[in-house]
């Protein structure tokens, strides 16, 4: 891994600079635009932060995340939108954000965390499993028309 790398978290009124990366992420599936409104909407409700690995100031990696209290999991974080730019994978530049991740959770009194992954994602699952992730269930959705 580059040593020079940075991590910090990303403040709001620089948020809008993990829109590139999430757009990758997506595989620009979902508009710009509509990224950008959500993102506003998420800020809002308060609760979501995101940290930032940057390669000098190149933003090189971004892992947002919730801090929940669930009547089940109790205070917790849940990374969401995890992305690193394809020239810094396979580098530990997750284990990083994720090191980084639950350290700051443990610091706010989080008992744990939680993730999301897509069913047909098997790198990222692996990836998880190697953070000390364990499956307790399935993740599911219903979209209104």
């Amino acid at each position: 891994m580059k040593t020079d790398l940075t991590i910090a978290l990303i403040p709001y009124d620089q948020m809008e600079t993990i829109i590139p990366l999430v757009i990758q992420l997506n595989q620009g599936k979902i508009a710009e635009a509509v990224l950008k409104s959500r993102l506003r909407d998420m800020l809002a409700m308060g609760g979501y932060q995101c940290i930032g690995v940057y390669d000098a100031q190149k933003l090189i990696g971004v892992c947002g995340f919730w801090v929940l209290n669930k009547l089940y999991a109790g205070k917790h974080v849940e990374p969401d939108n995890v992305f690193v730019e394809p020239d810094y994978r396979s580098d530990g530049v997750g284990e990083l954000m994720m090191n980084w991740l639950f350290n700051y959770a443990k610091s706010i009194d989080c008992i744990g965390a939680e993730v999301n992954c897509y069913a047909h994602n098997e790198k990222g699952k692996k990836f998880w499993e190697r953070q000390g992730f364990e499956p307790l269930g399935y993740h599911m959705i219903k979209k209104f028309e």
